[in-house]
This record gives C-alpha cells, sequence and structure tokens, in this order.
C-alpha cells in the first residue's frame, strides 16, 4: 500500500494553516489552531524550514511563514521535505541497492510507474490541497481511466 506518514499528513495540515494566515505564526499558534500537538508542530516545521518550504523569524513577534505562495509548493515538494523522495521499489530510487537490479526484468516497468506518481504529486500544489471543492482528477491507467474520489475504475 502506498500511503503517506501521519507525520507528513500532519505536515500539510500545518502548511495549510500558514496558507490561510499570512504573515509570521507562532508554532503554538499552529499547534493550538490545527489540534497538532505542540511538540510535533516544531518537529515539523525545523524539518520544512530545513526543505526552504518555511523561513522562521525570531524574537517576540517570531514564528513561521511560508516561504512561498501556497501554489508554488507541490504535495512532491511536502513529501520530498518530511519523507524523501518518493521511491516505491527500491530500483526507483536514484540510489539503488538491489543486487538484482541487473537481470530483473520488471524494474523499468516500476520506475516508469514511479515517475508518473511523482508527476502527479508535482502537479497538485498546497493551494490545490486547499480547495475542498475543486475536481478530482482523473488518471489513466493501462488504458482506462481511474477515477481518484472513488477509486473506481471507469470503463470508456
Amino acid at each position: 500500500m502506498l500511503r503517506i506518514s501521519k507525520l507528513t499528513d500532519y505536515g500539510t495540515v500545518v502548511l495549510a494553516h500558514l496558507a490561510g494566515h499570512p504573515g509570521v505564526v507562532s508554532s503554538a499558534d499552529v499547534a493550538a489552531s490545527t489540534g497538532v500537538a505542540l511538540p510535533t508542530v516544531s518537529k515539523l516545521l525545523k524539518s520544512l524550514g530545513r526543505s526552504g518550504l518555511v523561513r522562521s523569524t525570531r524574537g517576540a513577534n517570531g514564528g513561521y511563514e511560508l516561504a512561498r505562495a501556497p501554489r508554488e509548493i507541490s504535495a512532491a515538494d511536502i513529501i520530498d521535505a518530511l519523507e524523501g523522495p518518493v521511491s516505491i521499489t527500491e530500483c526507483s530510487s536514484d540510489d539503488s541497492n538491489c543486487e538484482h537490479e541487473g537481470v530483473c526484468n520488471v524494474g523499468g516497468a516500476w520506475k516508469r510507474i514511479n515517475v508518473a506518481i511523482r508527476r502527479a504529486l508535482t502537479d497538485v500544489s498546497l493551494d490545490d490541497l486547499l480547495r475542498t471543492n475543486s475536481p478530482v482528477p482523473t488518471f489513466h491507467f493501462a488504458g482506462l481511466p481511474i477515477s481518484v474520489e472513488g477509486m473506481a475504475i471507469k470503463k470508456s
């Protein structure tokens, strides 16, 4: 199963809060507003800061704000910052250490799937994640359109 971690899910919630509150926001305010525990918020904001998605301001009125506009932060950026690059199999990563790579006949297919997932994550911005009524995209897998919302395969 492909699933982001709970920490990455919370990171998206934190970023969404910052996107909805322009200007500098304290980590305590983020925690109180989102319901995510303050130690978790602090950990997330530090990681997001190291990756360049948020910037911090020190001092009495210090806190955090987005480093870029929400439309310029992709779901891929968020996952990369909190989990590392998407790699669904060992051979899909840039630093692959699979001992069977030289003789494997399915590795190329997994790499293509990994690229497709990466492209889909890059195409969804934080701004898109904030829109609750935005249209649900349809992807094509093996020539069949698939609705993401219901995960049901639609036959054409």
